[in-house]
């Protein structure tokens, strides 16, 4: 585990911190034997870390593997053994160049394959979403109605027997004068009205 931290501060000090500032200042000055140094350093540490995203998984457990990482870093960086050059004019040049074309043409078919993917992909992708939205929508107004409908049902039936209750209660609990009173007032002006509308 300690091995893993220190190969991880390395790599991402010496690795990739130091590099980018190097490569600034050789931008900053338009050097440019200092540009392609750095170019060559950034290729061969891309290859690096593909590699590495590989290894870390299957070659994890062998003895010292951390600190042969961290070897390989100082020996890409370091000035007086160039690794970084080295390995570029050896290895990486020479077969870029020989594959240059093939890797050119499979970059152009892989960009128009995966443009046409994408818009197909994103066509199905839409009408999914727009069927499930008419789907959703048509499900949900129906049970929403169907819950509307059941509500005002029970509304209505509950508001009406809410008010016959009050009636009935009101009528039993006033006294009987009350009640009397009451019955001739409602009497007297319903005669009242019938009067006025006979005139």
């Amino acid at each position: 585990m300690v091995s893993w931290i220190i190969s991880r501060l390395v790599v991402l000090i010496f690795g990739t911190l130091y590099p980018a500032y190097s490569s600034y200042k050789a931008v900053k000055s338009k050097d440019v034997r200092e540009y392609v140094k750095w170019m060559m350093y950034w290729i061969i540490f891309a290859l690096f870390t593909t590699v590495e995203v590989i290894t870390d998984i299957f070659l994890c457990w062998l003895p010292f593997y951390y600190e042969l990482k961290i070897a390989f870093v100082v020996w890409l960086l370091s000035p007086y053994t160039k690794g970084s050059s080295v390995l570029y004019r050896k290895f990486v040049h020479p077969t870029l160049s020989s594959k240059e074309k093939d890797i050119d043409e499979y970059l152009c078919q892989a960009k128009d394959k995966s443009y046409d993917t994408l818009v197909h992909f994103g066509r199905r992708g839409l009408n999914v979403a727009a069927t499930a939205a008419v789907m959703a929508a048509s499900k949900g107004q129906g049970v929403l109605s169907e819950r509307l409908r059941s509500f005002s049902m029970q509304d209505l039936s509950s508001f009406q027997a809410e008010g016959q209750a009050k009636n009935a209660s009101s009528v039993t609990t006033q006294p009987a004068d009350t009640q009397h009173r009451t019955r001739t007032m409602m009497r007297s002006k319903s005669e009242a009205g019938y009067s006025k509308a006979s005139s």
